[in-house]
């Protein structure tokens, strides 16, 4: 579910500065890291596809609009979530060995370390 959240909130970064996918590797992580508590939950799912190529990030994305038009309890867990995702690319920011790190470094880093993407 963070993986999807923090998808959602660089789409809404992109989105908001008309960024092309070619140019979505130069956005900066903490653009990404502001717009996950910044952004409603609602802002984050403006302009999203109804269907993905992958099945389970569209289960994702309808549990994140389930819980974001549910309100109450469920409000308050993506609050939460939010908050651990801006931690986490905060985190992940301060430890990259390039300085204000952008979506591209972090998929390149990724990729070094044999991660899946």
């Amino acid at each position: 579910m963070i993986e999807v959240f923090a998808a959602l909130a660089a789409h809404a970064v992109a989105a908001e500065a008309s960024v092309s996918a070619a140019e979505f590797d130069a956005l900066p992580l903490s653009a990404v890291a502001d717009a996950a508590t910044g952004k409603r939950d609602i802002d984050l799912l403006a302009g999203l596809p109804d269907t993905f190529a992958d099945g389970c990030d569209g289960q994702t994305v309808g549990l994140f609009r389930l819980y974001a038009y549910k309100g109450g309890q469920s409000s308050r867990w993506l609050f939460h979530l939010s908050r651990e995702l801006r931690h986490t690319l905060i985190v992940l920011a301060e430890r990259s060995p390039v300085p204000s790190p952008t979506c591209g470094d972090v998929f390149r880093l990724a990729a070094q370390a044999g991660l899946p993407q």
